[in-house]
C-alpha cells in the first residue's frame, strides 16, 4: 500500500469545503469537491483514483481526529 501526503493546499481546500477552517479552492477544484460530496461509493473511488490526494483528505476528515490533522497539514494547528 503506497502512502499518500496530503499537501498543504489540498488540507485547506477541503477544510474550507467542510467549513472546517481552510481557504477556498478555484472553480475546478470546488466543483471537483461538490461532485464528490455526492458522489456514491464508486464514482468516489474512481475520483480518488484520479486525485488521489483530495481523496486521502477526504477519508482523514471522517476519521476520529482527522479534522485537527488537517489543520496541522494546512498549518492551521493553533486555530479554534
Amino acid at each position: 500500500m503506497s502512502r499518500i501526503t496530503i499537501p498543504r493546499e489540498v488540507a485547506a481546500h477541503v477544510l474550507w469545503h467542510e467549513g472546517q477552517g481552510g481557504h477556498p479552492a478555484g472553480t475546478f477544484t470546488t466543483k471537483l469537491l461538490s461532485a464528490w460530496a455526492s458522489a456514491d461509493h464508486v464514482n468516489a473511488a474512481r475520483l480518488a483514483a484520479g486525485w488521489p490526494e483530495y481523496g486521502a483528505a477526504l477519508d482523514l476528515l471522517q476519521q476520529p481526529g482527522g479534522v485537527e490533522f488537517l489543520r496541522e497539514f494546512a498549518g492551521e494547528a493553533s486555530r479554534g
